[in-house]
């Protein structure tokens, strides 16, 4: 075994002291010891991961429906059960999403991430949780009149949705339907569990609902607090890979979100990547899936 820049490492033998003649077996496992040593002092040390603790979010909040009326949109066509992790490894693109929910942790609205977004001319698609629109109608509508954002849906009050039971997750879905109608004209057709939480019966019901169920593969790491404006930046930029879907979030609970989203944008687009919604993403996945077919 070699290490670039070494040459070929071979086993060091002990230096005996006069009349000392030390036994085979101490100098093979002082030439381990040394090998190991020249060997880990030329490898790369791992990437520092920061660590995306979706349960930084808060709590879920008390179970009970909209305190606004709102109004009862179209019904839209089931779907097919799907989650989508990422797109095609084939094509170079990277979705940016961001999620926005009202937990036991107070609400928030993080208005510098949407300048960034519309001021670097970056498409994004919003995570929007029914509950935190009913608290930010304005910048909900806001939101939505940008045509660079999608919305998709992020439940209504943030529940542990692989533990709540059938009835209580359709509200969820659709209380969050009802409340972007109502501000925004708008339903979303695409899904994300709080907490990154999903199963099999999870997924059914978005589906039934007319919704993808959409996670991500690059967990940006922006709610842990340690994770400082740098750290963010190049564990982001680094890991991305074509067809990634990055999350992060606009309600404040990202610590550094907003200090590290120019040079992320930046960065991606140094290193050749077109950014797109999600929606966007699943297109060229199936443009790509039909010319390989093709082929």
């Amino acid at each position: 075994m070699a290490c670039e820049g070494m040459g070929n490492v071979k086993q060091a033998r002990p230096i005996a002291g006069p009349g000392h003649q030390p036994s085979s077996g101490v100098a093979h496992a002082v030439g381990i010891l040394m090998l190991a040593a020249l060997l880990g002092a030329c490898s790369t040390p791992p990437l520092p991961k920061p660590v995306h603790d979706e349960q930084a979010e808060g709590k879920p909040l008390p179970y009970e429906p909209p305190a606004v009326e709102t109004v009862i949109p179209p019904v839209l066509p089931p779907v097919a059960p799907r989650v989508v992790v990422r797109g095609a490894r084939l094509v170079k693109v990277v979705a940016l999403t961001f999620d926005a929910c009202s937990t036991s942790k107070p609400s928030q609205y993080d208005p510098r991430i949407t300048s960034i977004l519309l001021d670097m001319q970056a498409p994004a698609t919003l995570f929007l949780g029914g509950k935190w629109m009913e608290e930010h109608p304005e910048q909900t509508r806001y939101l939505a009149s940008m045509p660079q954002f999608e919305l998709g849906n992020h439940t209504f009050l943030h529940p542990h949705m692989t533990k709540v039971s059938d009835q209580r997750a359709r509200d969820e879905l659709k209380w969050t339907q009802e409340m972007m109608y109502t501000l925004t004209g708008r339903q979303a057709t695409l899904f994300r569990a709080p907490y990154g939480e999903i199963d099999d019966r999870v997924v059914k019901l978005a589906a039934d609902a007319g919704m993808t169920t959409i996670q991500y593969d690059l967990p940006s790491g922006d709610p842990d607090e340690h994770a400082t404006k740098d750290k963010l930046v190049e564990y982001v930029t680094t890991v991305a890979k074509n067809g990634s879907i990055v999350v992060m979030h606009i309600n404040g609970h990202g610590w550094h979100t907003a200090e590290a989203l120019p040079r992320i944008i930046k960065r991606l687009r140094k290193r050749g990547f077109e950014l797109v919604t999600v929606s966007e993403l699943l297109r060229r996945q199936a443009e790509a899936e039909a010319q390989g077919k093709a082929r």
